[in-house]
């Protein structure tokens, strides 16, 4: 699958790049498959799920993976793949299993990687997550203040984990100006790359409430809409 996708964004240099996939059920493996598509075959880091066959991504034995992506210093895209063990509460009407069990696969994942100490092991790491992010950066200072409730929890912690939020990377698929205000506020508008989600149809027209946006910018949405993502990928512009 990397040789393919290397061998297309070959074909089309000036359209496409490219995200490895790992095997990241086997830890050592998948660090050893980023790291040959980054220095064989020209790609610009990797796609993941937010959990392994059960395990969060914050466990130790991920550590070697984390380790060799902070060494490579690529951007690690983080897609939800749902979460199974909630299928039936999540089954019936409004496709609730996409519209409310990915965004919260997403603030899981995002959740465990700060509490577990694993963006404190490895602080270099570029990590963008899908869907804004999900429920994370809209409710992020219950995290702060869950601290205050759980202090043992948070003792290994090196500064609250609303913080953590500002070195980490969100897509812009959220559809609103409201929504992208809001993100920016709590993680910094030079943290929001375009989302479009392509080829799904959720958002049809994925730039027009960047464009629409009163919070930020004409130079933030030109960061947005193209010159940050540049810069996490490796692309001249």
């Amino acid at each position: 699958q990397n040789e393919k996708l290397a061998a297309l964004c070959s074909q089309y240099p000036d359209r496409f790049v490219a995200f490895a996939s790992v095997a990241l059920q086997f830890p050592e493996l998948a660090a050893q498959q980023l790291e040959e598509g980054i220095r064989k075959y020209n790609l610009r880091g990797a796609a993941i799920g937010g959990h392994v066959n059960g395990d969060e991504l914050s466990s130790p034995k991920f550590d070697v993976f984390w380790k060799k992506a902070e060494e490579l210093g690529c951007l690690i895209f983080m897609h939800p793949q749902g979460i199974p063990e909630m299928e039936k509460r999540l089954a019936g009407k409004g496709g609730l299993s996409n519209v409310i069990g990915n965004p919260l696969e997403t603030t899981i994942f995002l959740s465990h990687l700060i509490f577990d100490g694993t963006l404190d092991r490895f602080p270099g790491l570029k990590i963008c997550a899908a869907h804004g992010g999900g429920y994370l950066p809209s409710y992020s200072a219950r995290s702060d203040y869950g601290c205050n409730r759980f202090p043992g929890d948070c003792n290994a912690l090196k500064k609250k984990p609303t913080e953590y939020l500002k070195q980490l990377y969100f897509d812009s698929l959220i559809f609103t100006p409201e929504a992208i205000r809001h993100l920016a506020a709590q993680v910094g508008a030079s943290q929001i790359v375009l989302g479009s989600d392509y080829p799904y149809p959720w958002e049809m027209h994925p730039v027009d409430h960047i464009f629409a946006s009163s919070s930020l910018s004409d130079a933030e949405k030109a960061d947005v809409l193209g010159l940050t993502a540049a810069k996490l990928l490796n692309i001249k512009v």
